[in-house]
């Protein structure tokens, strides 16, 4: 198990001038799963290849249990890397493909027979030891690549896009076995994606990343309570964006004023701002009061277990989610009570 810690990492590759990454500093806790997400172009691989050392950092420092592994060549640091294609040896044999690890290390060949054996069975693909990797689905090659990976038993597992080549089903269950070998080895791991349900669903932390970088670091829930820019909500779904003015716990919009007391609402800007709520914790028709002002729904769209909705509130469009499952019926060109919970609002800085 390793803390990794980035300080100040900066790359900019010659023949630029714009940072590919800049002054991205993170602190990884030892035994933790975090995904570093964003979108294409952000500099989220190529952090990834300089903790891996396949990239030269062009300032900052990296270190693994506060030593600095930027002098160690790459296949002394203990970091290890799967890449999104895979990139498995299509002439050898799937066991000498997840074993070249430690053949490389010149281990005894029982000892390696021994050490794929267990691997393989780690991935769930006991008895494929001989086939070559012509002769298994993606998702299977994907496993043989994590094999391959883990029987060095690394400090710190590095995965680029682990699921991207792979169809929804073969997602879910590539998805379950990452958890549980991560949490099954307690091994520091780090993956990049840009699909932030996969980063939600896998992470104990997310890296938020733009343009190279760091934007927030935090839990999953916090970028859906709370977010820290307007960038940051529409990057994790968010709809609701409504121009206001905050003075302490009234916000005001040309809707109405709304009572706020979220958590954590301190460190939120006082002055020009902007309003934002996510669709599933709007309630529709319920009893007036404070917070509660009456729109008209535009829209009304069935989608099974929920209904969404899209709702002029003043002079803005808002769209809210009601559970299939609540009695009454909202349809379009209904007026109807909206309610915006105090603890459920959160204000980000106005975009300029």
């Amino acid at each position: 198990m390793t803390h990794v810690k980035l300080e100040h990492l900066v790359k900019i590759y010659p023949g630029t001038t714009k940072p590919a990454v800049n002054d991205f500093s993170l602190d990884i806790p030892t035994g933790k799963l975090v995904a570093f997400l964003g979108p294409s172009g952000c500099g989220k691989t190529t952090t990834l290849k300089m903790i891996a050392g396949l990239i030269r950092p062009s300032g900052g420092r990296i270190t693994f249990d506060g030593d600095d592994i930027l002098p160690i060549p790459t296949e002394k640091r203990g970091a290890v890397m799967v890449f999104q294609n895979y990139l498995l040896f299509p002439y050898m044999s799937v066991g000498d493909n997840v074993g070249f690890g430690l053949k490389m290390r010149g281990e005894d060949k029982n000892i390696i027979k021994q050490r794929v054996h267990e691997m393989l069975d780690l991935v769930k693909l006991p008895d494929i030891a001989k086939r070559r990797p012509a002769q298994l689905s993606g998702g299977q090659q994907q496993r043989v690549a994590l094999a391959r990976a883990l029987i060095t038993e690394p400090r710190v597992l590095l995965l680029d896009e682990p699921l991207s080549n792979l169809d929804a089903h073969l997602r879910d269950e590539m998805r379950e076995l990452i958890l549980t070998i991560q949490r099954e080895l307690k091994i520091t791991t780090i993956f990049v994606t840009h699909d932030q349900e996969e980063a939600v669903l896998l992470a104990d932390q997310v890296a938020l990343i733009f343009e190279g970088v760091l934007q927030q670091y935090a839990n999953p829930a916090e970028f859906y309570q709370r977010p820290i820019s307007e960038e940051a909500a529409r990057f994790f779904g968010g709809v609701n964006f409504i121009p206001a003015k905050r003075q302490q716990n009234n916000i005001e919009t040309s809707a109405g004023t709304f009572n706020f007391n979220a958590s954590g609402s301190a460190e939120a800007p006082n002055g020009d701002v902007t309003l934002t709520i996510r669709p599933e914790q709007i309630q529709l028709g319920e009893a007036p009061g404070a917070n509660t002002y009456m729109g008209k729904v535009r829209e009304r769209i069935y989608v099974g277990t929920y209904t969404r909705y899209k709702i002029t509130l003043g002079d803005h469009e808002i769209e809210a989610i009601r559970s299939a499952e609540l009695p009454g019926s909202i349809n379009e060109g209904d007026e109807v009570s909206v309610h915006l919970p105090p603890d459920r609002i959160w204000v980000v800085p106005k975009v300029h």
